[in-house]
């Protein structure tokens, strides 16, 4: 088994804008069990290599739908592998280079491949270009699984224009987004002497609504506040997880977690809008 030396994307030390992708629940969180088609996913590349890692969503029984900056293959993904256990990596040992329950980051474990666990061979990437073009960062991405993954639902796609609107109709400020994701639950700065803290297990908390139409989001984004008043937010390892428009129970997906201000995750979070008839073309698009 391969040790792996960094559990978050490589490719986000790339971007070159003040804004950091983000990458794990914090805040608030608790345990998702609700949404058991979110899984945590291992990309490698064209040796098989453990690259970077990020979260997805399952809409059919093979799509699964993340960030463009996760499903990268000009930065090198050309395979991945996802795990759609509740606690995913958890157990992950240092010392064995794997979680010797389920096999991440770069095994399925026995009896799970095609249940809990899958392969893919086929990554699609709607152009996004570390941020070139921003705001329109185009951070949408595809991994086709290679065996089909039974759920008794699956993450739902919206109608185009959804969230048009939402943050200049009288009391949608406080409309609720549910975030879900694997990653870092605590994160600090170089001179910190505490230290990051990932869980890699599924995690879910609530946000509200900040705006649709700022010089981050111009239509494109979404900017939610997940501090306070018991909410939560994403850092490193959410990436590509979905946003659901609602509260736990949720499953629809406006948006897939993109990025944050800042590298600590402590600010507000930006995830890039599904609810946009192009960009709902071009998943559907895809097999």
């Amino acid at each position: 088994m391969k040790r792996i030396g960094r559990a978050i994307p490589l490719v986000l030390v790339a971007l070159v804008l003040v804004v950091m992708p983000v990458l794990a629940i914090t805040g608030n969180w608790v345990n998702d069990s609700v949404h058991p088609y979110v899984g945590m996913i291992a990309f490698y590349d064209s040796t098989g290599e453990f690259i970077w890692r990020c979260t997805g969503s399952l809409i059919s029984p093979t799509k699964l739908l993340t960030a463009g900056h996760c499903a990268d293959v000009a930065e090198g993904a050309a395979s991945a592998r996802v795990w759609f256990q509740q606690n995913a990596g958890g157990n992950y040992d240092p010392a064995l280079g794997y979680d010797p329950i389920t096999g991440y980051a770069d095994s399925c474990a026995p009896g799970t491949l095609g249940t809990l666990c899958a392969t893919s061979s086929k990554i699609y990437n709607y152009g996004f270009a570390n941020f070139a073009g921003f705001p329109n960062t185009h951070d949408v991405g595809l991994v086709i699984l290679d065996q089909e993954i039974a759920m008794p639902a699956y993450g739902e796609l919206p109608t185009a224009g959804t969230l048009d609107g939402l943050d200049k109709a009288r009391g949608q400020k406080d409309t609720i987004f549910t975030v879900s994701g694997y990653g870092l639950t605590y994160s600090t700065n170089v001179k910190d002497a505490n230290p990051n803290i990932s869980y890699r297990i599924r995690l879910m908390a609530t946000s509200t609504l900040v705006n649709l139409g700022s010089k981050y989001t111009d239509g494109y984004n979404l900017q939610t506040q997940g501090n306070g008043d018991g909410r939560g937010g994403t850092c490193s390892g959410d990436s590509g997880g979905p946003v659901f428009l609602g509260g736990p129970e949720s499953n629809l997906i406006v948006a897939v977690t993109s990025f944050g201000k800042n590298d600590i995750c402590r600010g507000t979070d930006f995830s890039y809008r599904i609810d946009r008839q192009e960009v709902l073309d071009w998943i559907n698009s895809q097999n």
